[in-house]
């Protein structure tokens, strides 16, 4: 058999241990400061899907109220099934006809969306105007409150573990039933708090 001879003196090509630790110390340097842009911008899109999903469930019972010609609410659920007093919007809500005008789901309602639990512990709270527990649209489309009250209005604020201020998300709802969003910390919201 014939063995096969290596040269001693063929240079051996690769990294060195050097040359190793350095790659990885400046590999560690740019993630360290890529890696919490990376999760602010998580956090940010998170509040924002968050808010968007309550904007979009009173925007289909505003417009529900308007086509079914009766009034339709909105109302913070713990159970996807019953309206609560306690607690904040985060634990969910459900949207539903309220033909007897009471803001409770009973029999003669019918269910036509559900929210679960919001994530990551946010809290989405209605901390302005009478819009804590429920918010009902009468079937021109305007916000109103239950049993003959007058124009609902108010301000919900949903927070994440960063508190309130310029990342925290306002929804706005006015006389007319119409919804916008701001940063909580606008000008032109009232709200001092999550």
């Amino acid at each position: 058999m014939n063995a096969k001879t290596y040269p001693m003196n063929k240079k051996q090509t690769g990294f060195s241990l050097l040359e190793l630790m350095v790659t990885l110390s400046v590999a560690a340097l740019l993630l360290s400061q890529a890696v919490p842009s990376f999760l602010t911008m998580i956090q940010d899109n998170r509040v924002v899907t968050q808010t968007n999903d309550l904007v979009t469930s009173l925007n289909t019972a505003r417009s529900e109220a308007v086509k079914r010609g009766d009034r339709v609410t909105v109302c913070k659920s713990a159970d996807n099934a019953s309206c609560t007093a306690a607690g904040g919007w985060q634990q969910g809500w459900i949207i539903f006809t309220d033909s007897n005008n009471d803001a409770a789901f009973n029999n003669t309602d019918v269910i036509l969306g559900t929210h679960g639990p919001l994530e990551s512990g946010n809290t989405l709270n209605g901390v302005v105007g009478n819009v804590a527990n429920y918010i009902s649209f009468s079937n021109n489309g305007f916000s109103q409150m239950v049993g003959g009250g007058g124009a609902q209005t108010g301000t919900l604020v949903l927070c994440d573990s960063r508190g309130f201020g310029d990342r925290a998300r306002a929804i706005v709802i006015n006389a007319s039933g119409q919804i916008r969003t701001a940063p909580a910390n606008d000008a032109t919201i009232t709200a001092t708090s999550c």
